[in-house]
């Protein structure tokens, strides 16, 4: 039986995506500077592995290994010839092992520049870029795309727009917010919640939210999904929370959120609207099935 498509699918319940995908990486001797989509190709039995675990763990939904998988962010390395082949690979990776039961997100992180005036990139060539990402994450067996961490609606229009060229299917759009004055929340480029739901909406989005915002709380982040869902109105909304706001502990990245508070939250948050429930920085299988 054919999996049920994802817009359906969050209009009858709750679904729990999975969690950290760099951490995990990390954990298992990904250096910091190297290209970890590259483990795609030449470690794919520990991407799996990480796939399985937050399977494992209850998770609905799981998210490939390619959020700097398009071609500026590949040059870093030298490897933006490789963009078919790591993007294919890790949706096909996160394919086997979801089988047909559990979805498959494709992941589209930021270029890691500016559009013009502020830098060069048009929005011609950028919708090139995220549409030959786009393109090979469909091929590689992906049920939707997921474009996260973003902070410039100019630049996530031209990626959804880009995923829809390739076909018509789930497009999921997630930002990362900073706590400003008073009870407001804003990515780095100054733009607040009603203005990205409303600019992605209108644009097609089929789910919005946030993930990520190393300045935010866990009460942020609950705050923010309320003002999120608000805005929304009957567009699905997703929130992938960190661990809790990282602090540096004998010089290493640490999130001290534990499994309960993790689970609260995500009572919290489905009990707010939210549609889709999953994690971002430090988030661990654990502290996933500590939300199922």
């Amino acid at each position: 039986m054919p999996r049920l498509d994802l817009r359906k699918a969050v209009a009858q319940r709750t679904l729990l995506v999975d969690g950290a995908m760099g951490t995990q990486l990390f954990l298992r001797g990904l250096a910091p500077g190297q290209c970890g989509e590259a483990w795609n190709r030449d470690r794919p039995d520990d991407v799996a592995a990480i796939h399985r675990a937050y399977l494992q763990a209850g998770c609905d939904a799981v998210t490939t290994n390619t959020f700097g998988g398009s071609a500026p962010t590949l040059a870093r390395h030298n490897l933006e010839a490789e963009v078919e082949t790591f993007n294919r690979q890790g949706a096909a990776l996160a394919r086997k092992a979801a089988g047909d039961d559990h979805y498959v997100l494709g992941d589209i992180g930021p270029f890691g520049d500016f559009l013009e005036p502020m830098g060069t990139m048009t929005e011609d060539e950028l919708l090139g870029i995220f549409t030959r990402q786009a393109r090979a994450l469909r091929e590689g067996g992906a049920d939707a795309i997921i474009i996260e961490t973003m902070t410039d609606t100019a630049e996530a229009v031209v990626a959804l727009r880009a995923a829809k060229v390739v076909a018509d299917w789930p497009v999921i759009t997630t930002f990362a917010f900073d706590k400003g004055a008073g009870e407001g929340y804003h990515t780095m480029m100054g733009q607040g919640v009603e203005h990205i739901v409303k600019t992605m909406v209108e644009a097609g989005a089929d789910v919005v939210g946030a993930n990520c915002g190393t300045s935010l709380g866990l009460p942020d982040y609950l705050a923010l999904a309320k003002q999120l869902v608000a805005a929304a109105g009957k567009t699905p909304v997703i929130m992938q929370p960190n661990a809790g706001s990282p602090q540096t502990v004998d010089g290493k990245v640490v999130y001290a959120a534990t499994g309960r508070d993790m689970a609260e939250l995500a009572k919290q948050l489905r009990a707010a609207g939210v549609k889709m429930v999953g994690g971002c920085c430090g988030t661990t299988p654990e502290l996933l099935g500590a939300m199922k």
